[in-house]
This record gives C-alpha cells, sequence and structure tokens, in this order.
C-alpha cells in the first residue's frame, strides 16, 4: 500500500504543479499550454499506476471507499479535461480555474482514510461498471462546462478581463458551455438507465427512490432544465453560467455526499 500511496502523492504534485502553472501564466499573460499539458499527463499516468496497483492487489476496482470514489473521479475528471484541452486549443486558459476546484477534491483526497472495504457481491456485474463508466463521463462533461462558466462570470464581474483576452467570446464560450452540458444530459440519462437495469439484476427493482437515486434523480432535473432554459429563454451567458454551477454543486453533493449518509444497499456505486 505505501507505493501505491507513494505514487499518488506523486500524482497529486503534479497536478498541483499544473495548476500553479495555470494560474501564474494567466496572471503574468503568458501561454504556458505545454507545460501544463505535460504536468497533467505526468499526474495522469502515475494516478493511474496507482490506481492499477490498488485494483490489482484487492481485486476490485476503486468504487468502494470514499478514498476509492474520489481517487476514481479525479481520475475521470482529469482524464476528459486533459481531452478537452488537448482538443480545444481556445479553452486552455480555463485551467486556470479547473484545476484550483480540483485542488478542493485533492485535498479531500489525501485526507481520506485509504483503508479497505467490503465488496459486496451485488457488485459483481457488468452492469455497475457500465452505471459508474457513464457517470463519470457526465462529471467530466460538466467540469468543462463549469471551468468555461467561471470564465464567463469573472468576465461579468470585471475580473481579470484583460488576463483573459485570450480566450473567445463570453457568447462562444457559452455556447461551448451549452455542448457540454448536453452531452451530460445524454450520458446522466443513460446512467440512470444502467443503474436501474444493474438495481433489477442485483436487488430485483429498478428503483427504490433512497436518497442517492432520489438526488440522481434531482441532478438529471437540474441538468434538464438548465439546457431547457438556455434554449428557451435564451438566456444571457451569466445567467447561463450561473445555472451550470448550480448543477455542478447539485452533482458533486450528489455523487460525493449523499452515497456516505445513505443506507441504501449500493451506496457509494457512483
Amino acid at each position: 500500500m505505501e507505493l501505491e500511496l507513494q505514487i499518488l502523492w506523486a500524482a497529486v504534485t503534479a497536478y498541483v504543479l499544473a495548476g500553479i502553472v495555470a494560474v501564474v501564466g494567466v496572471v503574468l499573460g503568458k501561454k504556458p499550454e505545454r507545460s501544463v499539458l505535460a504536468l497533467m499527463l505526468a499526474g495522469l499516468s502515475l494516478q493511474t499506476i496507482s490506481i492499477g496497483l490498488r485494483w490489482d492487489r484487492l481485486g476490485h476496482g476503486p468504487f468502494i471507499t470514499m478514498f476509492e470514489i474520489l481517487c476514481s473521479n479525479v481520475w475521470s475528471l482529469m482524464t476528459a479535461y486533459i481531452l478537452a484541452y488537448w482538443r480545444i486549443r481556445r479553452i486552455r486558459a480555463t485551467a486556470a480555474v479547473v484545476m484550483p476546484l480540483m485542488f478542493i477534491m485533492l485535498g479531500w483526497l489525501m485526507v481520506a482514510h485509504p483503508g479497505e472495504g467490503h465488496y459486496p457481491p451485488t457488485y459483481n456485474t457488468p452492469w455497475l461498471y457500465i452505471h459508474i463508466g457513464l457517470g463519470k463521463v457526465f462529471l467530466g462533461a460538466v467540469l468543462v462546462a463549469v471551468g468555461l462558466s467561471c470564465i464567463i462570470l469573472m468576465r461579468h464581474a470585471g475580473l481579470g478581463r484583460q488576463r483573459l483576452a485570450q480566450l473567445p467570446a463570453s457568447p462562444q464560450l457559452d455556447e461551448l458551455a451549452f455542448r457540454c452540458m448536453a452531452i451530460g444530459l445524454i450520458f446522466h440519462t443513460l446512467m440512470l438507465i444502467a443503474g436501474a437495469i444493474w438495481a433489477q439484476d442485483a436487488w430485483g427493482r429498478y428503483w427504490a427512490w433512497d436518497p442517492l437515486e432520489t438526488w440522481a434523480f434531482i441532478t438529471w432535473l437540474t441538468v434538464a432544465f438548465t439546457i431547457h432554459a438556455r434554449l428557451a429563454y435564451r438566456l444571457s451567458p451569466p445567467v447561463h453560467a450561473g445555472l451550470i454551477l448550480a448543477v455542478f454543486v447539485t452533482a458533486f453533493l450528489t455523487f460525493f455526499g449523499v452515497p456516505f449518509v445513505s443506507v441504501a444497499p449500493h451506496q457509494g456505486a457512483v
């Protein structure tokens, strides 16, 4: 276990350095994009090794304890953001916002107890992996939208306008954020469907309205409402950005708060 944790600490260090370089780059008006990408990739590679070693040692994936859930979600969120950062050059300055957000989760991860958890027999199904995988794509899409939304809100508040001038105009960022939310809605819907199939296979019922399922549905409603409002009422970029942040908060509470206050038989799965 010590080797896993040492490698994980090295990954966290690389992520933190990537965030620092991104923030300093924005403040100084520089574009250290290659350095930020290299550090994020180094962190992701190290974390992949750490997760792989733990998976091999325990014989199950990282989705039982809070430590494992946080670790796997940091990995998936960073994977999604790195892909967006690599493919969409015009959003790269959002790393100065996204990485500090990730620091919160990284800090929580490093103070969580890395002990082992009980692996329930109901987890031994491919539907679990499908359910979790779809949920992680949803969170990754929302994270990218949050980064864009924070830039829009900062501009609207008059913060860092000159430093963020390298980014596209707010309406363009708003359109990108909307597309990310649309992707998120698709994958969140598929996640709920896969979760219902898993629940039927494991416990003989598709839906029970336990706290985790209820909050997952509430999250789906917030995503659907945000997309509907954006299309139907032609929301301004700052208002749309505020709704996206509300979605992120709801999703964060659902994925990381509800599982460990719920008594549901499948707690912690997402």
